[in-house]
């Protein structure tokens, strides 16, 4: 729900190292949950063509359009397996350039597929690009420039989202973090890499030379941010709290909405619905 200042906030990626994904905790970590801030809403994109962005989107998961309108461009998708993909306007975008840090993706999409080959062709049928192959996984950029990875997983029955992956300049760090806000516990954290084991995963790589969002400066925007919603508390409870736990508020936000970065400089926003 952030509105971009005459451009957008924006995100980016680096060489990517692969997690494998299963339905336990991958090990050696904390199983137990703790108490949470706010849940995981939306992932939401910034865009120039909100409808655009969103078709293509829709074709790739199979998503149903959950709500158009928000605003006048605001567009949310539920995929199949429950993740909900919303798009914002951002006229002045600025797209990322995987892999540098001059134009960072900052976050991306990480998808489960049985069969890569074929998962590549629809997407750019779709209107995908591809940026790097990989042999169990394919490195592509949708329409307006975001990366996202078709990741082999040749168990799935069609395509599923395995997660949302930060760029961060401390995964350990940045897992613990999120950790604090959402209540999931972190299940991996090894070799720069670290994963919260929630409902809907959450990844963090650790890229060199990492290169933060400083929303709202225009000439530092995101790409990419998360929407979290608060439940019954209230707004003013959830930002003590997120507070507690290192977040920083960031200037805009309503009265159902507010601002934030996390330590890594990651826009995300807390809302009331």
């Amino acid at each position: 729900m952030i509105a971009p200042p005459g451009g957008p906030v924006q995100a980016r990626r680096s060489p990517a190292v692969r997690v494998s994904v299963g339905r336990g905790s991958l090990g050696g970590m904390s199983d137990e949950t703790t108490t949470r801030v706010a849940a995981l809403d939306a992932v939401v994109f910034d865009v120039p063509a909100p409808q655009v962005a969103a078709d293509f989107w829709q074709r790739l998961t199979g998503a149903e359009i959950e709500q158009q309108g928000y605003g006048e461009d605001w567009i949310t998708l539920n995929t199949p397996d429950g993740w909900s993909l919303a798009f914002q306007p951002a006229p002045d975008l600025v797209p990322p350039q995987w892999p540098g840090q001059e134009h960072p993706q900052q976050l991306h999409l990480d998808l489960r597929v049985p069969d890569v080959g074929a998962a590549v062709r629809r997407a750019v049928e779709l209107g995908a690009t591809v940026l790097r192959e990989n042999p169990e996984w394919t490195t592509l950029a949708d329409p307006a420039g975001h990366p996202f990875d078709l990741c082999h997983a040749p168990d799935n029955d069609g395509l599923t989202v395995m997660g949302v992956t930060f760029d961060v300049p401390d995964a350990s760090a940045a897992a613990a973090f999120w950790s604090g806000v959402l209540g999931d516990p972190v299940v991996y954290d090894a070799e720069g890499v670290a994963m919260l084991g929630g409902e809907r995963a959450l990844l963090f790589q650790q890229v060199e030379g990492y290169s933060a969002p400083r929303w709202p400066d225009p000439a530092y925007p995101q790409q990419l941010h998360l929407d979290l919603q608060i439940g019954p508390q209230s707004l003013d409870a959830a930002e003590a709290a997120a507070l507690a736990v290192g977040a920083r508020r960031l200037p805009g936000g309503e009265d159902t909405f507010r601002v934030f970065a996390d330590p890594a400089g990651h826009p995300f926003c807390l809302c009331t619905s």
